[in-house]
């Protein structure tokens, strides 16, 4: 199975800027050892297993809720099938077959 999950997760504390509280997100994300893809307005995980995904979003949430942050926003999207695998980067490839190299 592949469940990939687009996610965005931040603060609403601490002013405009929120790359410093995203950084600590996205280390959780690259040392839970998941394939991961990181863009200017979201990261997308793939995981094998539903459970695999939600416990990593509440890992990430646990380390903004570390750094004292009152409130959290967060975007979540799945697509999960069955049979497959490495999707992050299939999908893309399939793409790339019919119109040739596109921007990642």
């Amino acid at each position: 199975m592949s469940v990939l999950l687009e996610m965005a997760m931040f603060t609403t504390d601490y002013g405009e800027s929120k790359s410093a509280h995203v950084a600590k997100v996205i280390d959780t994300i690259r040392k839970s050892g998941y394939s991961y893809q990181l863009t200017s307005m979201c990261t997308i995980i793939e995981t094998e297993e539903i459970g695999q995904a939600l416990k990593l979003i509440e890992d990430c949430y646990k380390v903004l809720e570390s750094l004292d942050c009152n409130r959290v926003y967060a975007t979540l999207t799945f697509d999960i099938r069955k049979g497959h695998s490495n999707r992050l980067k299939t999908k893309v490839e399939s793409i790339e077959k019919q119109i040739g190299e596109v921007s990642k």
